[in-house]
């Protein structure tokens, strides 16, 4: 299939692509197999379509009408087959187009995709339901029962009525000792892209081990837990929390108060872990 044979929809395919967000690229393709839950996570987060889809045809774009293509990789313009819509309310086509930016194979040339059945992070292009723009440059993975096995619970958790919204910074934080010795309690309060309240409450007791957990509604709970590794509430916080406690979203004014709470921020931190990624 020679490229020339759709000017004007390759024109307006890379309008959509180079109109993206920018996303930095790795210079090494993420496939599945390696993909954290948090490379999962941003791409599903961001997507407003996930489907999978059965690539027909496809033509290499000349490297000198690809902006912003990396070492190492090549754009090709695809023409594809949905197979199944897997998340998303937007009318798609049967028949689907998009650009793609792609790894070369070990010869150095573009690999042939042909018949092969990919997943697609991507969202509609305007009055153009056959058309669609991916959410980065690279967001088309080969299928598997085992990749859709993974990506199906964090869709599930996206769309829940009750999803944590993503955190963008934390508001204030405030710790107060206790009467006894070794007694404390800090509250960490989060600002929500949403603004839906967020609060982190960490508890010391004499003789006993620090005891932390996170509230997603209004309620400052003393028996809240901590989310587990690998769901969408840790995702949200150990994904966007920043290393260190802010000074200056530390209210209290005791020296003694201050430093708990930068410890107590400290334990929230340590216990959540890295957000892993492969994908930058």
């Amino acid at each position: 299939m020679s490229i020339q044979r759709h000017p004007a929809k390759l024109l307006l395919l890379s309008a959509a692509l180079i109109c993206a967000p920018a996303a930095a690229i790795a210079q090494e393709p993420a496939g599945p197999p390696a993909m954290t839950y948090a490379d999962i996570v941003d791409l599903a987060d961001s997507a407003p379509l996930v489907l999978r889809a059965q690539i027909r045809q496809q033509a290499t774009v000349e490297r000198e009408r690809s902006p912003g293509l990396a070492p190492g990789f090549v754009r090709l313009y695809v023409e594809a087959r949905t197979t199944a819509l897997i998340a998303g309310n937007a009318p798609v086509g049967e028949a689907l187009r998009y650009l793609v930016d792609v790894p070369l194979d070990a010869k150095g040339k573009a690999p042939k995709l042909k018949k092969q059945e990919v997943i697609l992070f991507a969202r509609p292009v305007s009055g153009h339901p056959d058309q669609l723009q991916l959410v980065d440059p690279q967001a088309q993975f080969p299928y598997s029962e085992q990749f859709e096995a993974r990506l199906r619970p964090v869709l599930s958790e996206l769309l829940a009525a009750d999803a944590p919204p993503r955190v963008t910074g934390i508001r204030d934080a405030l710790a107060v000792e206790g009467t006894l010795v070794g007694e404390s309690e800090t509250q960490l309060f989060l600002d929500t892209a949403n603004d839906g309240p967020v609060s982190v409450t960490i508890v010391r007791r004499p003789g006993q081990t620090p005891r932390w957990g996170v509230s997603w509604t209004e309620i400052v709970d003393q028996s809240a837990r901590a989310p587990q590794h690998n769901t969408l509430a840790w995702y949200r916080l150990a994904c966007s929390l920043p290393a260190t406690l802010p000074a200056n979203a530390n209210l209290s004014r005791d020296p003694r108060e201050r430093a708990l709470a930068t410890a107590d921020y400290a334990l929230v931190r340590e216990a959540l872990g890295p957000c892993s990624r492969t994908r930058e």
